[in-house]
């Protein structure tokens, strides 16, 4: 388990002479064996024999945002906007992440909005850094304050507003066994933390049917 965890901590893949003190493929593997065990079956049967491979690969699709940056993605803006100034909102992104806590996905969707200070970036850059958050260990608090403060940092905007609606099923399939229950979380910064109007409208525009 320690093998998996310290794999998840870094940021990039596997590279020879890279990340000192970082688990190897191998190592990795071997611990995936290692939980098979203690989970009580046997690793080398025919249908888990390739199951630590198979875990190690996943894992670097779900956990593939700490070799990303989120400043990176927001760094190209453009400035012919005809002089718009109002709410820019991307609404329904889907989100995909996994408790730090037990490592188990929590699911939903997150809802960001800004207020354009002179300039405006890419709308699937918005989705895209969602995403790279979401594709760390996380909490879903923690998340959510990352991708306002990424947007508030990159673009200087004179707001950002973020919300994120996600089932988790650490609360679902142990615990407490739940099915179903949402958490919802906010973050404001700027206008939309002082405006409770402005706050007001982001929550109607997000409920408004297409």
């Amino acid at each position: 388990m320690d093998a998996i965890v310290s794999l998840l901590a870094r940021h990039r893949e596997d590279e020879p002479g890279h990340a000192a003190g970082r688990p190897t493929r191998e190592e990795a593997e071997a611990a995936v064996r290692t939980l098979i065990r203690w989970a009580g079956d046997d690793p080398k049967r025919e249908g888990l024999a390739e199951t630590p491979e198979r875990v190690v690969r996943a894992y670097r699709e779900f956990f593939k945002g700490y070799g990303q940056d989120p400043l990176e993605i927001l760094s190209r803006t453009f400035e012919e906007t005809a002089g718009y100034d109002d709410m820019v909102l991307v609404r329904d992104i889907e989100v995909a992440s996994h408790c730090e806590h037990h490592m188990v996905p929590f699911v939903g969707k997150a809802h960001v909005a800004y207020l354009p200070s002179g300039r405006v970036v890419g709308l699937s850059k918005i989705a895209r850094v969602v995403e790279v958050f979401a594709r760390r260990l996380q909490t879903q608090e923690t998340m959510t304050a990352q991708i306002a403060d990424a947007m508030a940092t990159a673009l200087k905007p004179r707001g950002v507003a973020v919300l994120v609606d996600a089932v988790h099923q650490c609360m679902s399939l142990r615990g407490v066994q739940k099915p179903n229950v949402s958490t919802i979380t906010t973050q404001f910064t700027g206008a939309f933390k002082a405006d409770a109007v402005l706050q007001a409208r982001f929550f109607e525009l997000i409920r408004h049917a297409r």
